[in-house]
């Protein structure tokens, strides 16, 4: 088990120094494309409620695709993460400036004040955040182990989507007992689907 840490460690920094690579020039061409393709991605433009992230260091942004979200008029879903009860909240966001706040972990998350609580098997469409990505829709998020615990939570019908760049897509992800794929990775390049 120490040997899996080990690797994913590993593979942390290996994905990080290969997207701080990027510059920002090619990442905003990058992030672009993978926004396009998401949208053309018929499970993604049929989904009403979708339920996204709020990106931390070398995740793709979803700020824009909220955004682009709320203006076709689809429910955008946050979750709010409460680590000490181990539960998990789905709020739906109105408008991305007002909606949010920060939380106890420093970053954003919906104002559970002025934001609607929002049944899990509600969820038409997941994206899931993470940091490197295989084939095989093994994924390495920051090790919180958060996402891992919600994926089988989420109703089966619902796609569990990541979005990523292709740099993060490597060869093996090591993958525990606890960790859980996804179904579909769409990246700048190409949409993969789990093997």
């Amino acid at each position: 088990m120490e040997d899996i840490k080990e690797r994913k460690a590993s593979v942390r920094k290996e994905v990080t120094e290969a997207v701080g690579s990027i510059s920002n020039g090619e990442m905003a061409t990058k992030n672009s494309a993978i926004e396009e393709r998401l949208f053309d991605f018929a499970n993604f433009a049929e989904a009403k409620i979708v339920l996204f992230y709020i990106d931390k260091e070398n995740e793709i942004a979803t700020a824009s695709i909220m955004k682009r979200c709320l203006g076709m008029n689809k429910a955008v879903v946050l979750p709010v993460f409460d680590t000490e009860k181990n539960k998990v909240g789905m709020y739906k966001v109105d408008d991305i400036e007002t909606d949010l706040k920060i939380g106890e972990d420093n970053r954003l998350e919906p104002d559970i004040t002025v934001c609607k609580n929002v049944p899990l098997d509600c969820i038409d469409i997941a994206i899931i955040p993470g940091l490197a990505f295989d084939e095989k829709g093994g994924r390495i998020g920051h090790g919180d182990g958060l996402y891992d615990k919600l994926i089988p939570k989420l109703p089966a019908t619902a796609r569990k989507v990541s979005i990523a760049l292709e740099e993060q897509i490597i060869l093996q992800v090591p993958m525990e007992s606890r960790d859980k794929y996804v179904d579909i990775i769409i990246t700048d390049n190409r949409v993969i689907y789990k093997i």
